[in-house]
């Protein structure tokens, strides 16, 4: 069945449908990783916008729901070159089709999806809608208007969460859930912590009523400076000054730059796949990342730069510290997972 997509500046491609029939606006973003694109769909970092594959063939490995990063499809609609039909793995569970009809996620492919991100690298992320009807100028003026706003509340949990170590517990850690990907509790329940998930509102006093050994900041979406953050950023002010233990991942590395006085810029079209480059200063070694985000950190004082564009990837305040990437990566690469087990030693020394 035919469809389309519409971009806010006019540009129409013409493809085929792919998942659940529908109409869907959101913010078109690229994803450039060869793989992982389960654990794209089920980010919720990827919240209201739609996103595009720059890899040709995906769903080739199938569905595989223990490699999902939260019971959720993050994204509003998804966009591919060619979806396969019949993957291959003894893990899969179905076709990639069949999942986005089941969870009600509409998708295009068959369209130039090299030219398409070629289109958002030129002219910068941009607002686009997936129909099956050819678009009208009242979709265009649609497309101009949508915004992602209250990201955050709309994607973290609304209940209190634990997950426990295989092991008896050292060390007990609050997960503030901005839309936190499984893989961080994973990872921290991995080396021994007790890991409690708070939803993103939850007050410093409360949580430090818990007497946690430090404090992780989940990843999520939207723009860290919104307005409605501000109740967040307040709150790891005060757990600062508590000299708790933090790190912060991804839009926990933005909102922890925030409350320590640093402002953040949105990127012309982000950074998001499996295969970013970051140099950490100190030692002067370059990691190959995980990311996912449309906005940095404006500082020139970080603990890692990107080495694509020299933006800020990492702060380090002391006992506090955060990356802009992924060091869970579940989808690959794992370059970075020693910084959990840095977190650990920052906990311990604490104690």
């Amino acid at each position: 069945m035919t469809a389309y997509l519409v971009l806010e500046n006019g540009i129409i491609m013409q493809g085929n449908s792919l998942g659940a029939q529908g109409a869907v606006t959101g913010e078109v973003v690229f994803a450039t990783g060869m793989t992982g694109y389960l654990e794209t769909l089920t980010d919720p970092s990827y919240h209201g916008q739609i996103v595009l594959q720059t890899f040709p063939l995906i769903g080739n490995y199938g569905i595989i729901p223990p490699d999902f990063e939260s019971a959720a499809v993050g994204a509003r609609a998804y966009i591919v070159k060619h979806p396969c039909q019949n993957p291959s793995n003894f893990r899969s569970e179905g076709t990639l089709d069949a999942f986005l009809k089941e969870r009600g996620i509409t998708g295009l492919c068959g369209i130039d999806t090299r030219a398409l991100t070629r289109i958002i690298r030129e002219n910068g992320v941009m607002n686009g809608k997936i129909t099956a009807s050819p678009p009208t100028p009242a979709d265009i003026a649609e497309v101009k208007a949508y915004s992602i706003i209250n990201a955050v509340a709309a994607v973290s949990s609304r209940s209190v969460t634990k997950t426990v170590p295989g092991q008896p517990p050292v060390r007990r850690v609050v997960l503030m859930d901005f839309g936190a990907k499984r893989g961080i509790a994973q990872a921290l329940a991995a080396r021994g912590c007790e890991v409690w998930s708070l939803p993103h509102d939850t007050g410093a006093q409360e949580i430090l009523n818990m007497k946690p050994d430090g404090v992780m900041l989940s990843n999520g979406p939207g723009d860290p400076a919104e307005s409605a953050n501000n109740g967040i950023i307040e709150t790891l002010r005060v757990l600062q000054r508590s000299n708790v233990p933090i790190f912060g991942i991804c839009l926990g590395h933005q909102l922890l730059a925030l409350a320590n006085g640093y402002s953040t810029k949105k990127l012309k079209f982000g950074h998001r796949g499996a295969n970013q480059p970051v140099k950490e200063l100190s030692t002067g070694r370059v990691y190959i990342t995980s990311q996912n985000h449309g906005y940095a950190v404006v500082a020139d004082n970080g603990s890692f730069v990107n080495v694509n564009d020299g933006t800020c990837e990492g702060m380090d305040y002391g006992k506090s510290f955060s990356v802009q990437f992924h060091p869970e990566a579940c989808g690959g690469p794992l370059d970075t997972a020693f910084l959990f087990d840095r977190f650990i030693q920052r906990m311990d020394a604490g104690a």
